[in-house]
């Protein structure tokens, strides 16, 4: 009987605790297509850095950097997760054919980030380029999931020196996740980096 206690006590454990379980998990801050993305990251074991695939390719290397906070806009934010993706250098979700669940959408050019104990993230990719037809400026789009199992859409990254990018128009908006997402890149190396802290629930609807 004992064994069978801790067995059970084990199994519950592991099923409260797994951020790839989403059967108690909550979507808020309004409808999302997609944000189901943010479960999967398989058996892989997340870390407060990730590199995405391109980063190896040819073309302008970017490390995206910065903290994510509690609501209270100053305590660190451990164990979220931060799931992101682009188009690549042709302004497209690129695909291997192989893709299974919502990469069949996103391409493989993604990456999930979970926080360190001071809430820091980073993600190495090559800056993206904007949809061929010019419809919108450069971006990486980025969904969150919280520990306790909320997950949604925050703004997009976006680059202050994109020619495409109408910087007044989305100061007029309630931003997701505490600021515009626009970057200031800075470069050092051959590297340019962007930072951007996030806080959690910050301008999302039905956050409570």
């Amino acid at each position: 009987m004992k064994i069978v206690i801790t067995l059970f006590f084990c199994f519950s454990f592991i099923t409260c605790n797994n951020p790839q379980d989403n059967t108690n998990s909550r979507l808020v801050g309004g409808p999302c297509e997609g944000c189901e993305s943010v479960f999967e990251f398989d058996d892989r074991e997340l870390s407060s850095v990730d590199t995405l695939p391109d980063f190896i390719e040819n073309g302008p290397k970017l490390k995206v950097t910065g903290r994510i906070f509690k609501s209270d806009g100053m305590t660190p934010a451990k164990d979220v997760i931060l799931y992101v993706y682009h188009t690549d250098q042709k302004g497209i979700y690129p695909k291997k054919g192989d893709e299974t669940g919502w990469a069949k959408r996103h391409g493989y050019l993604r990456g999930w980030i979970k926080t360190d104990e001071d809430g820091n993230y980073s993600f190495y990719t090559l800056r993206p380029a904007s949809y061929p037809n010019g419809s919108a400026p450069a971006h990486i789009h980025g969904i969150i999931l919280e520990p306790n199992g909320k997950y949604y859409w925050i703004e997009d990254y976006f680059f202050d020196d994109d020619p495409l990018l109408n910087k007044n128009e989305i100061s007029k908006r309630l931003t997701r996740g505490g600021n515009s997402g626009i970057l200031s890149l800075g470069k050092e190396g051959e590297i340019w980096i962007g930072k951007r802290d996030i806080i959690l629930g910050k301008n999302i609807p039905d956050y409570e």
